[in-house]
């Protein structure tokens, strides 16, 4: 049983099949770098559903301007799907204002590249002028998305990336982001705390489904992913 935080247990690994069964349950790692893994099932959770998903006007006008370009290979704005994850999960990882420290320590860097090679952790990347310019990274299981984290280099990428992604996972009849934790920015883009067993209920029937494949490509607007077979990760 969880304490009141959140916290369900300690120890462990970080083993493909130990990450695999505690999402099924709804549970994840987080802890800092030498300290014992932690494994968390926070209540309430804070859940995106892919409908309720806003976006301010500003950002909208940026979609409908890159949406233009999709058909063009040499757009400035390409938004793609795993190309660069090792570069993702790092800059995910880097500082970030006053805070010295990260939890994506390399233990949890080469945990979740293992499970990407083995087709369920993903990255959405935001390239602007051939630059890596923001992104995110999570976990696909079944209809469930596990959003993990995102960083930008410029204004609004990491955003552009997470409205690619709806639209994706929409496609894929995937309705649902976990966000894990309960914060003002998550909020302003849709986000809803649910309490514990509504969102185990919400996942158990979510993994009931096939997990889609998430092959290397170029996400367009409506969603679809075109190939991008000249790229190099």
């Amino acid at each position: 049983m969880a304490l009141p935080e959140g916290l369900l247990a300690v120890g462990g690994d970080l083993s493909i099949e130990r990450l695999s069964d505690a999402y099924s349950q709804g549970i994840f790692p987080w802890f800092n770098e030498g300290d014992p893994i932690l494994w968390w099932s926070p209540d309430p959770r804070m859940v995106l559903a892919c409908n309720d998903f806003r976006v301010s006007h500003s950002l909208d006008k940026k979609l409908r301007q890159i949406a233009r370009g999709d058909h063009d290979a040499q757009a400035s704005v390409q938004i793609r799907i795993n190309t660069a994850f090792v570069r993702v999960i790092r800059a995910c990882a880097e500082p970030r204002g006053s805070l010295a420290g990260t939890w994506i320590s390399p233990q949890v860097q080469a945990a979740y590249h293992a499970w990407h090679r083995a087709g369920y952790v993903h990255s959405i990347e935001t390239w602007i002028n051939g630059e890596l310019a923001g992104g995110l990274y999570g976990v696909s299981l079944g209809r469930f998305f596990f959003g993990e984290s995102m960083f930008a280099r410029v204004s609004d990428a990491s955003k552009l990336a997470l409205a690619y992604l709806v639209r994706f996972l929409q496609r894929q009849g995937i309705r649902h982001i976990d966000c894990q934790q309960q914060t003002s920015h998550l909020a302003s883009l849709g986000a809803r705390p649910m309490d514990r067993e509504d969102f185990l209920l919400l996942l158990a029937e979510a993994r009931t489904h096939a997990t889609p494949q998430w092959p290397k490509g170029r996400l367009m607007a409506d969603g679809r992913l075109a190939p991008l077979p000249a790229l190099t990760p």
